[in-house]
């Protein structure tokens, strides 16, 4: 029985990758590195952290630290969020499906907590979210399981009684990793993909997301 939601906040909440791909590319050109939006996709669901060090481990940049790059990263990311993001369609009507049933709802994600309270309150949502867990708050970000596991614990709620939206690969490796049943919203390209195959649950978008989807999910052992 699902007994809480749990969702990711890039691509399922908000329509944040764009602006990470934003982000990153003009912040990586003043360490002399031209990314490209295949190329920041490629570290979609990873945290920042590991993210920069994918690129250092390649690029070996100088001139700049990479705690002084995710600074500017996470600056940028911020004034985006209050310039441009959007919400995910359909994102409302879901969270109100939820919200009508009494399920408590979390946010498991890989950006820092700043960002996220930075969102959820421009969109006045903040006060519908029971835990909001970050993985600069764990010792391992997405594929590991252990964001998604700490949300269930601080819940206090077993992880086979929660439900996962997530938009990537390594996001939706998570939470299925920690036994969650899985909901996912792949991106266009990503879409016809075989390797989201293992969720219990796959959608163009979180609109078609309806009432006989959950109560379908809610029937699984």
């Amino acid at each position: 029985m699902i007994k809480a939601v749990i969702f990711d906040f890039d691509g399922i909440i908000i329509d944040s990758e764009p602006l990470w791909v934003e982000a990153e590319m003009g912040v990586f050109t003043t360490v002399g590195i031209n990314l490209t939006p295949e190329m920041c996709r490629m570290t979609t669901g990873l945290n920042t952290q590991d993210t920069l060090q994918h690129w250092y481990n390649i690029y070996h940049w100088t001139g700049k630290s990479l705690f002084q790059v995710y600074k500017e990263i996470m600056e940028a990311m911020q004034q985006l969020i209050l310039e441009k993001a959007d919400l995910k369609e359909g994102y409302l009507d879901v969270l109100q499906l939820f919200v009508d049933k009494k399920l408590p709802v979390a946010v498991a994600s890989s950006s820092p907590l700043k960002l996220i309270t930075t969102a959820l309150k421009k969109f006045h949502l903040f006060e519908f979210f029971r835990i909001i867990s970050s993985a600069e708050n764990e010792e391992h970000g997405k594929p590991h399981p252990a964001l998604y596991l700490g949300a269930a614990r601080k819940l206090g709620i077993d992880p086979v009684n929660c439900l996962a939206f997530e938009d990537s690969f390594n996001g939706a490796i998570s939470a299925k990793a920690a036994r969650m049943k899985l909901v996912t919203i792949p991106d266009s390209h990503d879409f016809a993909s075989t390797r989201f195959d293992f969720a219990d649950l796959k959608l163009p978008s979180l609109k078609d997301f309806k009432e006989k989807h959950f109560d379908s999910l809610n029937s699984l052992n």
